[in-house]
């Protein structure tokens, strides 16, 4: 925001102003939407899970790629989101439809793709105790 009061409607000046929007857009991200949050527990989930089977760094590197991927996915499935729900409104258009439903295909490509990388990372690792 700037100092006079007024929202912002420029370009940002400075990069702490910079990372103060993209801090208030994950902070929007965690609290309006449900699937992030769900993300989020499984990705936590996953990294406890490595920690406890005691992963190699190959490991950890896939692992933290498959939990990014599926966050960024998710983000960029709410961009879509909420871009077509400002511009249609509650009016139904088919390639709002489309737009969305490609939004959301995105993300379930990065959640089957971590769904390979966990079963190939942590078998093998769970294997290692028995």
């Amino acid at each position: 925001m700037a100092s006079n009061g007024k929202k912002q409607t420029g370009k940002n000046r400075a990069f702490i102003q910079s990372l103060g929007h993209a801090w208030d857009g994950l902070r929007a991200l965690f609290h309006y939407e449900r699937n992030f949050r769900k993300h989020l527990a499984l990705g936590t989930l996953a990294v406890i899970m490595g920690i406890i089977l005691r992963l190699s760094l190959n490991e950890w590197l896939w692992l933290v790629l498959a939990i990014f991927l599926v966050l960024i996915a998710e983000t960029l499935n709410t961009i879509v989101e909420a871009v077509v729900d400002l511009v249609v409104g509650t009016t139904y258009h088919d390639l709002a439809k489309r737009a969305k439903d490609v939004a959301a295909g995105g993300v379930l490509l990065a959640a089957t793709f971590a769904v390979i990388v966990a079963a190939l990372v942590m078998l093998p690792a769970l294997s290692r105790w028995f």
